[in-house]
């Protein structure tokens, strides 16, 4: 296709950095257009690649695979083994995929309306789909039923635009979420708890201790559907301490801009309810981050924040570089409990966890300032940090430190040193090598990590480096 980019398999590996994913179980290329994509989402993520034949109708069917042979034998000749990349001819072959591309293909040189099929069957709520789009095909519109298309490259195909697009599939709020958590905390407040809410959001209190309260804030859809417990962000972690909790939960991705959220938290503070409590902690992650921050002036100036990855506003107006969760793009972002740039000054303390390579984020903490911030920085531990440190073993004592006042630069970063061992941390630092051209450096961390232990990835990539300065002039 005339004027379309042929990037490396190193320059594809640098943009899969920016898809917002930390692993990808499975590709689906329906075009085979750009096979280096391929090899680096491989390399990055170890990730298996299925070839789809797709006919531009949307149907598949071996009619459709010739193309596809050329691409496969470009992946495996790069060194992806052979076991690692299919043909897929059926569609009871098919699978879900975290990772869709479609180069050159839908809303290019086809109408976009046939991939709807797949994608509505194949993806699901947080996939990525990178696709091209060409100006006037209805691409842009049509793949908004999905997620956020976010361009990030152009070249033109005669007179006609093309945008490379990221799309960033979104969630949707669940069905019956409230009316079942309403049952299940009914169980759990005992006799002196309490639980309100209304059709999308809803207050929880399980009182234990008067010494702390933790206010947390979680999305319904992750507690009920996707954690066996069914219970709250950090719930057993908090039973464990014995302190007192006040789970704030929204029925989907809400950013909890709702009237309601903030009339109870006005009401709270009015009837002294956090003046019943020597300690006061707001906790969240990412959205809940963002309540963290938020609604921590309802203490009255006696609350500690610990948020993780948070944002600070989703008003397209102060933060137009924000480029994710177009599903709150259009909330109502008045009010007293809004902007966290604003709020932030309220709280006594606030830790903010965060990786200072992930641009988004790293740009939202920036609109943070104040002498009661501290900056917990976790280079390469990406947007999803509390799993990372979750799978280190070092999330509930720095947690549990912070809560408790007694989290300092010092301890955190001798704690942090937990992430010399941890795999996902190693493959972030050996790609970041390649990415800026240390190729030299890459080769010694490559045959460092292999020295501590074989590993398949470390290997591959080592393989290919070795490969490349033997081929080099």
């Amino acid at each position: 296709m005339s004027g379309a980019p042929r990037l490396s398999i190193d320059e594809w590996r640098s943009r899969l950095r920016e898809i917002d994913r930390e692993s990808v179980a499975r590709l689906a290329d329906l075009s085979g257009a750009d096979p280096a994509l391929a090899v680096a989402a491989h390399e990055k993520f170890g990730c298996p690649i299925d070839l789809v034949a797709i006919g531009r109708s949307g149907d598949i069917g071996p009619e459709h695979a010739p193309p596809l042979e050329a691409a496969r034998a470009i992946i495996t000749g790069a060194g992806v083994p052979k076991t690692a990349v299919r043909i897929v001819t059926r569609e009871q072959d098919l699978e879900r995929y975290d990772l869709i591309a479609a180069l050159e293909s839908f809303s290019c040189r086809h109408r976009v309306r046939p991939i709807g099929r797949f994608l509505r069957r194949h993806g699901h709520e947080t996939s990525r789909l990178l696709i091209d789009i060409r100006k006037g095909s209805g691409g842009f519109p049509f793949l908004k039923r999905f997620g956020n298309p976010v361009p990030f490259e152009t070249w033109k195909d005669g007179e006609r635009p093309v945008h490379r697009t990221l799309v960033i599939f979104e969630p949707k709020a669940p069905a019956g979420s409230a009316g079942a958590w309403a049952a299940l905390a009914e169980r759990l407040i005992g006799e002196s708890g309490f639980h309100r809410q209304n059709e999308r959001h809803a207050f929880t209190f399980i009182p234990r201790s008067a010494d702390t309260l933790v206010v947390t804030f979680d999305n319904l859809d992750i507690a009920m559907e996707k954690r066996a417990d069914r219970r709250p962000w950090g719930y057993a972690f908090i039973e464990r301490q014995g302190w007192s909790m006040l789970g704030v939960m929204a029925a989907g991705w809400t950013w909890y801009r709702d009237p309601w959220v903030s009339d109870e938290f006005d009401r709270l503070a009015a009837e002294g309810f956090f003046d019943r409590f020597a300690r006061v902690v707001f906790y969240g992650a990412s959205m809940g981050g963002y309540g963290a921050l938020a609604f921590a002036p309802a203490a009255g100036g006696r609350a500690d924040v610990v948020a993780m990855s948070p944002q600070t506003v989703l008003d397209k107006e102060k933060v137009p570089w924000e480029t994710r969760y177009r599903v709150a793009w259009e909330a109502d972002w008045s009010g007293r409990y809004a902007d966290a740039a604003e709020t932030v000054r309220a709280a006594r303390r606030v830790n903010l966890f965060y990786d200072p390579y992930s641009p988004l984020d790293a740009a939202h903490v920036a609109r943070l300032e104040g002498d009661n911030i501290v900056r917990y920085r976790c280079p390469f531990l990406g947007h999803r940090l509390g799993s990372a440190l979750q799978q280190m073993g070092i999330l509930q004592p720095l947690v549990k430190a912070a809560i408790e006042g007694r989290l300092d630069l010092p301890t955190f970063r001798r704690t942090l040193r937990a992430r010399r061992n941890f795999r996902r941390y190693r493959r972030e630092i050996l790609d970041l090598a390649i990415d800026r051209g240390h190729v030299r450096l890459a080769r010694r961390l490559a045959r460092r990590f292999l020295a501590e232990g074989d590993d398949r990835h470390f290997r591959a990539v080592l393989a290919r480096l070795e490969t490349a300065e033997e081929d080099a002039p």
